[in-house]
């Protein structure tokens, strides 16, 4: 499959689409990543990164399009590097399912305590801060995120979609609905029983692979993209279904498309510009260069 069949997988219309990983070999570095490389990444860098800002003035809607990368930034491993110690002889799929649930609630909450304990120990990273300054700095900035910690919050971003779901919050296995972390204290249960019906249990409100985005959070990141000025991949694989195509929708829209990732991805060769850096280094020049730049 192509690169651009990769991205397009999600083209149709995705709300209610269940999450899943699209199965492709490594990209190869674009010619364009390796020519920046090999003529110094340095001044690349900055170059790309003077193109972005310029394209982010006051009257800009910018999205940010945030993925793993930011998080692990902060000390959160990615999804499969949190598979350690004793969780290491599992793998992830096994463990994020409605069926892995079903089979073996008590597992499956451990080892999302576990994953909340690195969770709550994070602190949001220089990257995380200078979002929140940039939504000073232009006319409406929406964060759609695929990670669940809750960092972009917590740095004090204002406008943050949760695509999916947030690993701090517990929901009822049946009904859905939240349960309250007064509730979850004080039970015994591994996990806890839920308070709104007798055959349910409590469970991370996260979307396991299998189960759909929520769908309002979905539709608004759709709408979201569709409208804005500049949309900036930070930190993302490209390859999480359906959110992978959303930078895509941007650019189909007439958005310009920006990348912020150390390595490239399948998105790379479609983008306008690329900042081949980690998130807190590339998104601290960028606030840098908005800041020195004339009224």
């Amino acid at each position: 499959m192509s690169w651009s069949g990769c991205l397009k997988v999600g083209l149709r219309p995705l709300a209610g689409d269940r999450i899943e990983y699209t199965h492709v070999s490594q990209p190869a570095m674009p010619v364009a990543v390796e020519k920046a490389c090999q003529e110094g990444a340095g001044q690349v860098m900055s170059g790309a990164a003077e193109t972005l800002a310029r394209c982010c003035k006051p009257s800009t809607r910018l999205v940010i399009l945030s993925g793993s990368g930011m998080s692990a930034e902060s000390g959160i491993p990615t999804f499969r590097d949190a598979q350690t110690g004793l969780w290491s002889r599992f793998r992830p799929e096994d463990l994020a399912t409605p069926e892995a649930f079903a089979r073996d609630p008590e597992r499956v909450w451990r080892w999302y305590e576990h994953r909340r304990d690195g969770v709550r120990a994070a602190r949001p990273h220089a990257g995380h801060r200078a979002l929140v300054d940039l939504e000073t700095r232009v006319a409406r900035l929406t964060i759609v995120t695929q990670n669940v910690d809750g960092l972009h919050q917590r740095s004090g971003s204002q406008r943050v979609l949760e695509l999916h779901g947030n690993i701090l919050r517990s929901i009822c296995s049946v009904s859905r609905k939240p349960i309250s972390e007064t509730w979850l204290s004080t039970a015994e249960d591994v996990p806890p029983r839920s308070p709104h019906t007798s055959e349910g249990l409590a469970r991370p409100d996260v979307v396991w692979f299998g189960e759909s985005l929520p769908e309002h959070a979905f539709h608004e990141a759709v709408g979201e993209v569709n409208n804005c000025d500049v949309c900036i991949a930070v930190g993302t694989s490209a390859l999480v279904q359906p959110a992978a195509s959303l930078p895509m929708i941007a650019r189909e829209a007439g958005a310009f498309l920006a990348e912020i990732n150390p390595v490239p991805t399948p998105l790379s060769n479609h983008v306008d510009v690329f900042l081949r850096e980690p998130a807190g280094r590339a998104l601290t020049q960028l606030l840098s260069i908005m800041q020195a730049m004339p009224g």
